[in-house]
């Protein structure tokens, strides 16, 4: 396991750190491709096509429901940052909880976060399949679903650097066209713009019905649809390992948060309700495409399909990505196979990646399962959302423990997390409130109620892989080095 920063780290077989001679992860990934993969993971496919769904269930109130799961996320952010930067050995969040909590803790990290967008991917395989037939509907569903994971395979394979480009461009496309719609919106706004006899003014956020027009358990809803655009936001923390000057890079990209989501979710869901109100929007609308067709633009479902298609597969290209690190991590702390941890000539972790890529193959398979899509999207991006959410307790949790245990590391941090002895409680409760949510609907009573099957199964690995006599030299080390920093934490006290 990692040590804390004063103490050297050896070069022998230890978990976590490769032997002398191997290929280590490359740091290719500049300030430019940084910043717009976290923009990446901040701005999901929910945005586009989820939103309807939000503005129906909680009306203008959704504003409040995005402003107050990205204020969470933030600090969840700005822990994840401290504990990275507090050691540049840590490949990614993975790798300190282990460090700090424990050998279960990394285990149950790593694998849970690779499930995590295991499952995201099936989803946007099967998303991109049918945005690929709104141009081709007679083409059959299975090719552009094998074409979309071979691609991503290919373009992830060469080197991390291509990974980041194909990132940057992706984020790119999809910053345009929420700009695009600000922009549009605005000026619909500015010249009073009619349809259906409601004009456009920002009036229309609290002239049908108030800020919360449906209620206390509508604004409830709103939470347990608009958590799941979140995930993602903290794929910046995968990509440590290979991110030059992580010190002021990885800073640049948590602090610029808030923004981020000022900007994209809530500065877009004011135009969007304030073109049109509330009333109008429907679960089963694209908001953007009714948007740009209010508008006059020529073809704007096919343009909002491209944008959507685009970050559908910018989704499923971070899954391939962080999913291929996680296993690569797992494996240099013996709870994946050896060979999930070799690097390629290029400093690629080829067979994680292919190992991730077969089961995006799932999708495929979805593609022709009987019952509705709808339904079956609602199941999976529920799963997905409750596993993330796991992750992030556990980036709380490793927090926590940082601070009672290494107190001086965080003395000497430059990134500290503001409210560091209480927001971490805070955005736990908050995470509980969520959990909440997600049991007043029966649809996502029904994902809460499967996803326990998979920390069954982890737990049942867990309890396999522990007979394994590196894990009992590991978890050896970690109880011995434990004791060691309350011994130090107490003669710093004394002193």
């Amino acid at each position: 396991m990692f040590e804390n920063k004063e103490v050297p780290m050896s070069t022998d077989t230890q978990a976590g750190t490769p032997a002398p001679g191997e290929p280590k992860l490359e740091r290719a990934l500049s300030n430019r491709h940084i910043q717009l993969i976290a923009i990446g993971g901040a701005i999901g496919t929910g945005l586009f096509m989820g939103s309807g769904k939000t503005i129906s269930a909680a009306g203008p109130s959704v504003i409040f429901v995005y402003m107050v799961i990205g204020f969470m996320l933030f600090f969840v952010m700005r822990a994840m940052g401290e504990l990275l930067l507090s050691n540049t050995d840590y490949k990614n969040f993975g790798d300190f909880a282990g460090d700090i909590l424990g050998p279960w803790a990394s285990f149950f990290t790593g694998w849970t976060y690779w499930f995590c967008w295991v499952v995201t991917g099936i989803a946007d395989v099967v998303a991109i399949a049918h945005y690929v037939a709104f141009w081709w509907p007679q083409l059959p569903l299975w090719i552009p679903a094998i074409a979309c994971i071979l691609i991503l395979l290919g373009l992830n394979l060469p080197t991390v650097r291509a990974f980041g480009e194909t990132e940057f461009w992706f984020a790119l496309i999809k910053i345009v066209a929420i700009l695009a719609l600000i922009v549009v919106g605005l000026v619909m706004i500015i010249m009073g713009f009619e349809s259906d006899g409601a004009r456009a003014s920002f009036s229309n956020l609290w002239e049908h019905g108030g800020m919360f027009p449906t209620g206390f358990m509508g604004f409830v809803a709103g939470f347990q649809i608009a958590v799941f655009a979140f995930v993602g936001i903290e794929l910046v923390g995968t990509a440590a390992a290979e991110t030059k000057d992580p010190e002021k890079n990885l800073p640049r990209a948590v602090n610029s948060i808030p923004i981020r989501i000022l900007l994209f979710y809530v500065g877009a869901l004011i135009i969007l309700m304030a073109v049109r109100p509330w009333t109008g929007y429907t679960a089963n609308e694209s908001p953007f495409v009714g948007m740009f067709a209010l508008a006059g633009l020529v073809g704007a479902a096919g343009v909002v399909n491209f944008v959507v298609l685009t970050s559908a597969t910018s989704s499923a290209n971070s899954g391939i990505y962080s999913t291929s690190r996680m296993v690569y991590g797992l494996s240099q702390e013996g709870d994946a196979p050896k060979a999930f941890g070799r690097l390629s000539s290029r400093k690629v972790p080829r067979n994680a990646l292919l190992f991730s890529c077969i089961f995006l193959l799932a999708g495929v398979v979805l593609l022709y399962a009987e019952g509705s899509v709808a339904e079956a999207f609602t199941l999976v991006t529920t799963i997905s959302a409750l596993c993330f959410m796991f992750v992030w307790t556990i980036i709380l949790l490793s927090y926590i423990v940082y601070r009672r245990r290494r107190p001086h590391l965080h003395e000497a941090s430059t990134f500290k997390m503001p409210g560091g002895t209480f927001m971490p409680y805070v955005v736990m409760a908050f995470f509980v409130f969520i959990l909440w949510a997600l049991t007043t609907q029966p649809d996502t009573l029904q994902a809460l109620l499967f996803t326990p099957v998979w920390f069954v199964a982890l737990a049942i690995g867990y309890l396999v892989i522990r007979r394994n006599p590196l894990h009992a030299r590991i978890r050896a080390e970690h109880n011995a080095k434990v004791a060691r920093e309350h011994e130090e934490r107490r003669a710093r006290v004394d002193a």
